[in-house]
């Protein structure tokens, strides 16, 4: 049987060597010079209507004075939304760069109800919360039992997870078969949910539509093939440098000079009731 705690573990540190190089130039915050970028991504993904987001704020409104914590608060999008609907949102953040797109987001809002904490998560030290929030935070925390955990440990109500769910037909999950004989290059909803399973939780899950996530572009063919390989751990390595560099010229389409990769990400709402251990056994 699969152990797909260990897997999440696995590809999180595979993940996280994407950016020695970074670590190696002194960069212990990786979104330095990306936090203005994220956030006007997230404000272009926020234009089409969301489902999740409905679904969210609808079950926060339906518990009077609720709290919610916020873990990996970005530059503030939910954090900003949330205090409409909530009492109090407690928004965790470690990142500087983000912290500053953030505050500044919340002042424009004037979104008073929200405590900013610096901290790292599961570091960061915060009371018992009635929903916990975490969008597309969680895939370079190594431990998913662990951070399974920590949330239930704060939270009355309801854990919330937003996470990608990518095709297993899409062109990360051909190489990662090449490299590995399975389609999961990165964590994601497919292990997240079988890793919940194994925990003895047994989430309810919110499928998005197709089509919120915009679609990788490469410079060139080359850099598509770079792409891979820091994806995968391997940009010093050579062995597959033949098939990545074939498989971005029979999937990637050439659109006024620039390769775009075909469409391949959803996002999944993985949300489940806090029961303690007592009650699961």
């Amino acid at each position: 049987m699969l152990d797909w705690i260990r897997l999440w573990n696995e590809l999180v540190q595979v993940q996280s060597s994407g950016y020695a190089h970074d670590r190696r130039l002194g960069q212990r915050d990786h979104w330095r010079n990306r936090a203005q970028e994220f956030d006007e991504h997230v404000r272009r993904r926020w234009e089409q209507a969301d489902t999740s987001r409905t679904f969210i704020l609808a079950q926060v409104d339906a518990v009077p004075n609720s709290t919610v914590l916020d873990i990996g608060a970005g530059t503030g999008a939910w954090a900003g939304l949330l205090a409409r609907h909530a009492r109090r949102v407690t928004a965790v953040e470690p990142s500087p760069a983000m912290l500053e797109v953030l505050r500044n987001n919340l002042a424009i809002e004037k979104a008073s109800n929200v405590e900013v904490v610096e901290e790292p998560w599961p570091h960061a030290q915060v009371g018992a919360h009635d929903f916990t929030l975490c969008s597309h935070a969680m895939y370079g925390l190594p431990d998913f039992a662990r951070f399974v955990q920590s949330i239930e440990a704060v939270t009355r109500h309801t854990c919330f997870l937003l996470i990608r769910a990518p095709t297993m037909d899409g062109v990360m999950a051909e190489a990662a078969r090449r490299v590995w004989g399975h389609p999961y290059d990165s964590p994601n909803y497919q292990i997240a949910f079988n890793a919940l399973l194994q925990l003895g939780i047994f989430p309810n899950v919110l499928m998005e539509e197709p089509g919120s996530w915009e679609p990788w572009v490469s410079e060139s063919l080359e850099e598509g093939c770079e792409q891979i390989k820091r994806r995968l751990g391997l940009s010093q390595s050579k062995v597959h440098d033949e098939f990545f560099l074939d498989l971005v010229r029979r999937r990637l389409t050439c659109r006024n000079g620039r390769y775009v990769w075909p469409p391949a990400m959803r996002t999944a709402l993985v949300y489940w009731r806090v029961q303690r251990a007592r009650e699961r056994s």
